[in-house]
């Protein structure tokens, strides 16, 4: 008996049924179907940008840190969340942000048109 379907999301699975035994085993099947989503919506993700970041800024602020003194008679965890904690403030400070949205967020920033292209190709290279 199938106890648990776990999804993200509700109404993603429909007609889970049971299909009988696989083997000599007491494990059974499970079909189901899984529903795509009626409409797309676009995410609004905010991510690093890059190409305005003040790298000597951020080495600056990173290098204030006493990290001898700092991370003195710490543990491996302790002294990691504090770098942590320093990492992320001069971050913020340093690198901004941008918002993410429409076609770009299918897709990672680095593949850009030409490496499409070639996988493209590969894909219908291997098809062949």
């Amino acid at each position: 008996m199938l106890d648990l379907v776990l999804t993200n999301k509700e109404g993603v699975v429909r007609n889970v049924k049971l299909k009988g035994s696989l083997g000599c085993n007491d494990h059974e099947m499970v079909e189901f179907k899984i529903l795509k989503a009626a409409k797309r919506v676009h995410s609004k993700l905010t991510t690093l940008d890059f190409r305005r970041e003040d790298f000597g800024l951020f080495r600056d602020l990173l290098g204030r840190v006493p990290w001898d003194k700092a991370l003195e008679g710490r543990g491996a965890q302790e002294s990691w969340l504090l770098f942590k904690d320093h990492l992320l403030q001069a971050q913020e400070g340093c690198i901004p942000t941008k918002k993410k949205s429409g076609k770009n967020t299918q897709r990672p920033p680095w593949m850009n048109k030409e490496l499409l292209d070639k996988l493209k190709h590969k894909k219908e290279a291997y098809r062949g």
